[in-house]
């Protein structure tokens, strides 16, 4: 893969890649969904990731008779990532939700916060008896440095110092480099995320060694470079003899690499937002059901 070529996905970065520094597992739960496991052994590893374990669901579309099972599969792989890392249900959370709001591509985060079930509150009132089966929750949104004048990661530390979360959740839109997996994969993993990568905006890193507790963030593409999606069209025409790297530097020379988002994200992010709300709620609390 090109290198200038813009992606959050490790799904995107693994074709032929051989490495002993890297586990890798492919499950197929069915004919719509698919999980790639990747756990990332040492710091020299030819993906350029972070130690940690990487896992990526992908699936073929949002249709009513699968959603459920999205839903399903990806409450168990979170799960997994909580026994990883040794999280019980006495574990405080911080669930993050970053991105701008008011840019729809770029909302996933914000959107996915608002339907969080919060519970921090009832555990700070003296003598109140919380069923053993919630966990102390909070949740909150730090917007963009755009907006707020902020680095999301000083807002974050700030909060962790004052309300002393156990482990954070942080959810983000991703970008990819393949059309084919723009609002199709939810990608996690425990190593962490850097705000932006995607989108040539890199924030501080938002990960153990940089807030001091551990990390799983959740994502999910939604957008595209236009020279991947050029490229992509062309391969569709059967167009083999034009590269990637032409047209990343004809676009770019033009000033037209531009980051594009399907026509229908307002119904994605919609639908994006509600189904990771149910996965973390579901999986932070035992036995819970929406």
């Amino acid at each position: 893969m090109n290198n200038n070529i813009r992606t959050d996905l490790v799904i995107d970065m693994i074709s032929n890649i051989k490495d002993k520094n890297l586990k890798i597992r492919k499950r197929y739960i069915n004919d719509d969904i698919k999980i790639l496991n990747i756990n990332v052994l040492n710091k020299k590893n030819k993906l350029k990731k972070k130690v940690g374990k990487y896992i990526t669901i992908s699936f073929s579309n949002y249709d009513k008779n699968i959603m459920k099972e999205i839903e399903e599969v990806t409450i168990k792989e979170l799960k997994k990532l909580f026994k990883y890392l040794k999280i019980t249900l006495k574990k405080k959370c911080l669930v993050i939700g970053l991105g701008n709001r008011y840019i729809t591509p770029d909302s996933l985060g914000s959107k996915t916060i608002d339907n969080i079930l919060v519970t921090k509150y009832l555990f700070d009132m003296r003598g109140l008896k919380i069923n053993k089966r919630y966990r102390n929750v909070s949740a909150f949104t730090p917007s963009v440095k755009g907006n707020t004048g902020i680095e999301s990661k000083d807002i974050i530390l700030g909060i962790i110092d004052k309300t002393k979360p156990d482990f954070l959740i942080i959810i983000d839109a991703l970008a990819s480099s393949s059309i084919d997996r723009i609002n199709k994969t939810i990608q996690m993993t425990t190593a962490g995320i850097n705000p932006g990568s995607g989108a040539y905006n890199n924030r501080g890193e938002l990960s153990y060694e940089t807030l001091g507790i551990p990390v799983i963030s959740i994502g999910i593409p939604t957008v595209i470079e236009a020279v991947t999606l050029v490229n992509d069209t062309l391969k569709y025409m059967d167009i083999n003899n034009i590269k990637k790297e032409l047209i990343y530097d004809t676009l770019n020379n033009l000033n037209y690499n531009m980051i594009v988002t399907p026509k229908e994200i307002d119904l994605l992010i919609e639908k994006e937002s509600i189904l990771l709300a149910n996965v973390i709620n579901k999986s932070l609390h035992q036995n819970f059901d929406i």
